[in-house]
Order: C-alpha cells, then sequence, then structure tokens
C-alpha cells in the first residue's frame, strides 16, 4: 500500500466518522440532514471502517436495514478485495 492511499483512507473514514456524528446532531436538533445517500457514498469510496465506527459511537442508523447490513457487507467486500489485491 502506498502511503498516498494509506493517507486516503485515513481521511475518507474520518470524514465518514464524522459525517455519522453531524448527522446524528442535526437529527437531534432538527436541523437539515446529510443525505443517506452520500453516508453509503462515503463508506463506499473506502471510508466503511469509519462509517461502522460512527454508527456505533453516534448510535445513528443502527436500526435502518441499508445501514445496519450494508455497512457491514461495504466493509467486508473492502477487506476481501484489499486482501486478494495485496
Amino acid at each position: 500500500m502506498t502511503e498516498l492511499t494509506l493517507y486516503y483512507l485515513l481521511a475518507i473514514n474520518a470524514v465518514a466518522f464524522i459525517a455519522f456524528g453531524v448527522d446524528k446532531f442535526k437529527a437531534k436538533t432538527d436541523q437539515w440532514r446529510i443525505p443517506e445517500k452520500t453516508l453509503m457514498l462515503l463508506a463506499l469510496a473506502g471510508g466503511s471502517i469509519g462509517a461502522w465506527a460512527g454508527m456505533q459511537v453516534w448510535r445513528h442508523k443502527t436500526q435502518h436495514a441499508k445501514f445496519k447490513y450494508g455497512i457491514p457487507a461495504i466493509l467486508f467486500l473492502q477487506i476481501f478485495l484489499a486482501g486478494y489485491l495485496a
């Protein structure tokens, strides 16, 4: 894995983690929300670990089937792909 790839993965996971926290805050304060599509795209773009961690830490989207099963599935596929390519 290149250094640039590592920095990208750290950044996208941090963004995904923070996005879940911001969306949870906005949900509690009845403000404009981050679209679910955006949250899923962050996970697909390599931020699945951050998305999953955000779901657990912020207790956000944990009951939505799309996220409850989708984020772990994306994470599994990304780990499998990384292992296959390595």
